[in-house]
């Protein structure tokens, strides 16, 4: 099958879930810049999963241009991970509004893993289709950086138990080593 319908759609779903996101941001209720304090906690999540939807939407991206077709499989593997990047607006949102709690931020780790996790299955679809000698696979390797991340994830969900600003430290940590572009898909690419 074309890969196009699954990029069209994808490209859809993670503008609609950047939306969702914005439009949880309040406005201010007063004119000075002191009435945004009590908006800090939001936008400050907001900021957090932006940047976590902005790595996935281009990393999916890059991932696509690997890649000449898709199968069953994979657009189940791509559903996979679009419902668990659909339920980070709710995450957000409920982390910012209780200042970053331990419960919301324990939830906002296991949604990142999950969607870390549905990353890495649509990851393997792919690498099975294409077979072990393809682009992709090549330019994945042994994946260092996605696993660990789930590692980091994992260590952060710990952490929020003790103090959530060590596991909001640690998605920092995982956001800036995906921050900067993954060149490993364009170098194989451009071979």
């Amino acid at each position: 099958m074309n890969k196009g319908r699954l990029e069209a759609f994808s490209d859809g779903v993670f503008a609609i879930i950047i939306t969702i996101m914005v439009l949880e941001l309040k406005i201010p209720a007063g004119n000075s810049l002191k009435s945004l304090e009590p908006l800090l906690p939001v936008s400050f999540s907001y900021a957090i999963s932006f940047i976590f939807v902005g790595i996935y939407w281009n990393n999916h991206h890059h991932t696509m241009q690997a890649v000449k077709t898709v199968n069953g499989g994979i657009l189940w593997a791509n559903m996979h991970l679009l419902f668990w990047l659909s339920l980070i607006p709710f995450a957000t949102a409920w982390m910012g509004e209780n200042h970053f709690s331990q419960f919301p931020v324990t939830l906002y780790g296991i949604l990142l893993i999950m969607n870390a996790v549905a990353y890495t299955i649509l990851i393997v679809q792919l690498i099975k289709h294409h077979g072990k000698e393809s682009v992709l696979a090549k330019a994945i390797g042994d994946d260092r950086k996605g696993k660990l991340s789930i590692l980091i994830y994992t260590t952060a969900i710990a952490a929020s138990w003790i103090n959530t600003n060590i596991s909001i430290g640690l998605f920092i940590l995982v956001a800036c080593i995906w921050f900067i572009p993954d060149k490993r898909i364009e170098k194989q690419i451009l071979k």
